[in-house]
């Protein structure tokens, strides 16, 4: 398995996901689609390490070959079938902070999608319980360079917001990004004491009492 789930080589599963988020791209290889949910019902059931090509195969009701026509190796298979989360994650955030009326509100709107989506999802959510070595490796084994897409997609974001004149243009979109991908990842990947994480009232209001400040530009007291 390589070090890090979420990125191989010079794109990351993060950047094609949300490309294909963003451009709607479709996906219309049945027996493909077939792999992957079977793929993904038997990570979450015994693990990505403990789970086979062949308990793909069978789980899917496909042959072993057929898997192997679509997905060489496994870690390719890993691979897809992480990507397409991220994809109907970035498919549902999306759709989230559109609905929200304010930068506050796309704020904490974001924040708690993400950290619900990820938690609740029973892949990544299962990772986190059985296999959280293999998700934080992901996150931290590649030299920042998932967390840096994650930062470019945020900063993205709060670009937008200042076009549109929804935040100051003192505002430092990649430093404020930079805090608030970190601050969700440390939820993500270290249990609190103090929070209830799936609680998603106790989450907006630490979005709001301690992330939408950071929306004010340096000068601003």
């Amino acid at each position: 398995m390589e070090p890090s789930l979420l990125y191989t080589g010079s794109e990351s599963l993060l950047e094609r996901a949300y490309a294909d988020a963003s451009e709607q791209v479709d996906e219309s290889d049945d027996v493909r689609t077939r792999v992957l949910d079977g793929a993904f019902e038997q990570f979450c059931h015994l693990g990505i390490q403990r789970s086979t090509m062949e308990d793909v195969a069978r789980r899917a009701g496909v042959s072993r070959i057929t898997v192997y026509r679509r997905f060489a190796t496994k870690d390719l298979l890993v691979q897809q079938v992480v990507q397409r989360e991220f994809r109907r994650y970035f498919d549902r955030f999306l759709v989230d902070i559109r609905a929200a009326r304010t930068v506050a509100d796309r704020l904490v709107v974001g924040f708690v999608s993400s950290l619900r989506a990820f938690r609740s999802n029973p892949l990544i959510g299962g990772l986190m319980e059985v296999e959280p070595d293999l998700l934080i490796s992901s996150l931290t084994g590649d030299g920042g360079a998932t967390l840096a897409v994650v930062r470019q997609f945020v900063a993205g974001q709060l670009r937008e917001e200042q076009r549109a004149g929804h935040v100051s243009a003192e505002l430092e979109p990649d430093l404020v990004a930079e805090v608030l991908v970190r601050v969700s990842a440390s939820f993500l990947t270290i249990p609190s004491r103090l929070l209830d994480l799936d609680d998603d009232e106790q989450l907006a209001a630490v979005a709001r009492r301690f992330l939408v400040p950071m929306l004010r530009p340096p000068t601003e007291s």
